[in-house]
């Protein structure tokens, strides 16, 4: 049936006034997202499915297919917080991992995150037709997916590597098997 491409922007353009969901693709990330399209597996897609944020349907634009956005694939809901500077941010995510039934400073819930996430990969995977497809979306999506498919409790560990983002998973559409593991899009 195929193979289903994660893959979670890269670096964006960080701009506190702006909110979150608007943020795009810093220079560093147009270049990255550039590479992304030149991977071997791209030219095999059916489908490409993004978050409704502006950094993932930049990204998924390079992919050379029609965007089907979806806003169930956004990141977990922080607007209670808005931005937050690098130190309080990755603290709070922390914590959003190790207590996944709790709203942590009035985020939305992993749990519910990753509820919502599943049921979208869900009805992304029985829209596309059979064939690879690529789901373009952020790194704690990607991470709430990972421990669902790694058939574990909701943990950080299974989060992209630091560094920016723009990493990438695959896992078997028909199994929902992993079958590989997190790497940089360009690898």
């Amino acid at each position: 049936m195929g193979t289903a491409w994660f893959v979670t922007h890269p670096e964006v353009e960080i701009d506190p006034a702006v909110p979150v969901p608007d943020w795009g693709l810093s220079a560093e990330g147009r270049r990255r997202a550039g590479l992304l399209a030149g991977r071997p597996w791209v030219s095999g897609l059916v489908a490409v499915f993004s978050s409704a944020e502006r950094k993932a349907r930049e990204t998924a634009a390079v992919l050379g297919l029609p965007v089907l956005v979806r806003a169930a694939l956004g990141e977990n809901d922080r607007s209670a917080t808005g931005y937050l500077a690098k130190a309080a941010f990755e603290a709070t995510a922390d914590r959003f991992f190790a207590e996944p039934e709790a709203s942590i400073r009035g985020w939305e819930r992993a749990v519910d995150a990753q509820a919502r996430i599943l049921a979208a990969v869900a009805a992304a995977l029985a829209e596309a037709p059979p064939g690879d497809l690529a789901i373009v979306a952020h790194g704690g999506v990607g991470a709430l997916l990972r421990c669902h498919l790694a058939s574990v409790a909701i943990t950080r560990a299974e989060d992209q590597p630091p560094g920016g983002g723009g990493h990438v998973f695959g896992f078997d559409r028909a199994t929902r098997r992993l079958l590989t593991p997190w790497r940089r899009i360009e690898d």
